[in-house]
C-alpha cells in the first residue's frame, strides 16, 4: 500500500499557502500548516477555499528554531517555504523584519533537514525583485542579481543559502523565482487588491476616487493557483534546481485599472494618479521572466490571460 506523503506549508494562511494546500490535498497529501496568527480573520483564505478542518495547523514562525524543531521531528517527505514577509513597501519600513523572516527563518529549516537522516524536499518561494530594474529584457538565471529594497536583498539572500546548502550538503532544495501572480486571495495591500476594492466602492458610489502612484510600471500578472502547481512540480524533480516561474508577458498598473474600469462600466475621471505618497522610493519600472528554463524542465508554463486573470478578481473567483 502507497503511503500518504506528509507536506509542511510555512505560510498556509498567505495567498499562495492556501492555494498549494488545496492542491496537495487533492493530490492525497496530509497537509501540516504553520501561521503566525490562527485567528479567523487571519485563516479566512482556508476557510474559503473549504480546507480550513482538513488541515493540522500549528501557531509558531519559522525564525523560532525551537517551533521548527518541533514540527520537523518526525518524518516530513516536502517542506513548502512561503512564510517570509513579502511586501516590498513594508521591507523600507521594517527592513529587519524582512530580513529576519526571509533569510532567518529558511537557514533554520536547512539546518534541520542537513541533521536529519532521512530525505526531506524543500522549496523556497524566491522574488524576480531581487534582478532589480530592466524593462527591455527578460531575466533568466544568469541575469544579474540587482536587488532595489531590502525585501530584494532579502529574497537574494535566501536564493543564495540555498544553492549553498544544496552544493554543499547535497539537500534536495531549490528556489522558485516568482514572479507577480493575483488571485482573490490577494492581500489587500497589493496594488491589483486595493484596484478591484476601490474600484466596487466606486460602482456604488460615483464620487469616490481611486488614488495611485506612479501606473505607467510594467508588471507581470499571473494566476495564483497555476503558480502552485509548478511549486509542486518542482520538487517533483529528479534533480534539484531553481527556475524562474512567470509570464513572460507585462502589462502597467494602468492597463490593470483600465480593464477593471471597463468589466464595471466605471469612468476614468474616477482615476486619480501619481500620487506623492503612494509613490514607492526606488520603484522597479518593469521586468519579465524567461521561463524557456522552466518550460523544459517541469513542462510548466502559465494559460490564463491578462485579461482573465482581471475577470476573476473583479468577479471573486477563485478557480
Amino acid at each position: 500500500m502507497k503511503k500518504t506523503k506528509i507536506a509542511i506549508v510555512f505560510g498556509v494562511s498567505g495567498q499562495d499557502g492556501a492555494y498549494l494546500s488545496h492542491f496537495l490535498l487533492k493530490k492525497g497529501y496530509k497537509v501540516i500548516g504553520t501561521t503566525r496568527n490562527k485567528s479567523a480573520k487571519n485563516l479566512y483564505r482556508l476557510k474559503k477555499l473549504k480546507i480550513k478542518n482538513k488541515i493540522k495547523l500549528y501557531k509558531g514562525e519559522a525564525t523560532n528554531k525551537k517551533f521548527c524543531e518541533k514540527i520537523l521531528s518526525s518524518k516530513i517527505n516536502e517542506i513548502y517555504y512561503l512564510a517570509g514577509d513579502s511586501s516590498v513597501i513594508n521591507s523600507f519600513e521594517t527592513p529587519d523584519v524582512s530580513l529576519e523572516s526571509n533569510i532567518n527563518g529558511l537557514l533554520n529549516i536547512l539546518q534541520i533537514i542537513k541533521k536529519k537522516k532521512y530525505k526531506t524536499k524543500l522549496f523556497n518561494a524566491g522574488s524576480g525583485q531581487f534582478y532589480g530594474d530592466n524593462k527591455k529584457n527578460k531575466y533568466n538565471l544568469n541575469s544579474k542579481i540587482d536587488p532595489q529594497s531590502p525585501y530584494g536583498i532579502s529574497k537574494a539572500a535566501g536564493y543564495w543559502l540555498i544553492k549553498i546548502f544544496r552544493k554543499n550538503y547535497n539537500i534536495f532544495c531549490c528556489t522558485g523565482i516568482l514572479f507577480n501572480h493575483e488571485s482573490p486571495l490577494r492581500s489587500d495591500e497589493f496594488v491589483t487588491k486595493k484596484i478591484v476594492n476601490v474600484s466596487k466602492k466606486i460602482k456604488n458610489n460615483q464620487n469616490l476616487k481611486l488614488k495611485l502612484g506612479n501606473i505607467n510600471i510594467y508588471r507581470e500578472w499571473g494566476w495564483a493557483p497555476e503558480y502552485v502547481v509548478a511549486f509542486w512540480l518542482m520538487l517533483q524533480q529528479k534533480i534539484p534546481s531553481d527556475l524562474i516561474l512567470g509570464t513572460g508577458k507585462t502589462y502597467s498598473i494602468k492597463e490593470f485599472v483600465d480593464e477593471v474600469f471597463k468589466l464595471l462600466n466605471i469612468s476614468k475621471k474616477n482615476l486619480r494618479a501619481n500620487i506623492k505618497k503612494f509613490k514607492r522610493k526606488l520603484d522597479i519600472r518593469g521586468y519579465r521572466a524567461d521561463i524557456i528554463e522552466t518550460k523544459k524542465k517541469i513542462n510548466w508554463e502559465p494559460k490564463t490571460s491578462f485579461k482573465d486573470i482581471v475577470y476573476k478578481m473583479v468577479n471573486d473567483e477563485l478557480f
